[in-house]
């Protein structure tokens, strides 16, 4: 059974292109498309895809408020957030409002299809370069309440979180533990999972 998506995007260039490279994955199709933040409410709840690729900044309707609206509606419907912007308020107003995923647009293809199935496996997914944001800024908030974070890490995943703060790359800390990018992977999810570290507010 495929994948229903529908893209949400103000720029078609960007539509057609996700599109195009989208359905060429057998197990994947394209239902609508949507230019501003209020028309992908309306296909989407019209329609019921399984996911969106959710543009955060849209006329009309922003992606954050487009992404709240969609999931008070139908919570089942898993939402991807495209984006060039890093900036914590971002990331955090997208995944407050229910989004499953968050995604850079400089990012590659490969990433953006294995985004589609982790969110589909109700499991959170990030970018690379978001997560090591969003660790850092989590430590650093930590720090100054000095809420105690061993407890709930093992020495493993510690010392993770502490290449991740000096500003190692995946493939530097992946090298460092002796492990596989898939294997730091799985480590770093665990890590999220673990931090709450999607609930910002």
């Amino acid at each position: 059974m495929s994948i229903r998506i529908v893209l949400a995007d103000d720029h078609r260039i960007v539509r057609d292109g996700l599109r195009s490279l989208l359905e060429k994955q057998p197990d994947m199709e394209v239902v609508a498309e949507a230019e501003d933040g209020r028309t992908a409410v309306q296909k989407v709840l019209e329609i019921l895809p399984d996911v969106v690729i959710m543009d955060v900044s849209m006329n009309n309707l922003n992606g954050i408020e487009a992404t709240r609206q969609i999931i008070e509606k139908s919570p089942r419907i898993k939402v991807l957030a495209l984006s060039m912007y890093s900036d914590m308020r971002f990331v955090s107003g997208m995944f407050s409002a229910g989004a499953s995923g968050y995604l850079m647009k400089d990012s590659t293809f490969k990433e953006l299809v294995d985004a589609i199935r982790v969110v589909i496996s109700n499991q959170i997914y990030l970018s690379p370069r978001i997560t090591d944001i969003v660790t850092k800024n989590y430590i650093h908030r930590l720090s100054k309440t000095n809420k105690p974070v061993s407890p709930i890490l093992t020495v493993r995943e510690l010392e993770i979180v502490k290449l991740l703060v000096e500003g190692k790359t995946i493939k530097q800390v992946a090298m460092h533990l002796n492990v596989s990018v898939k294997v730091f992977e799985t480590y770093r999810r665990k890590i999220m999972e673990k931090l709450n570290i999607y609930k910002f507010n």
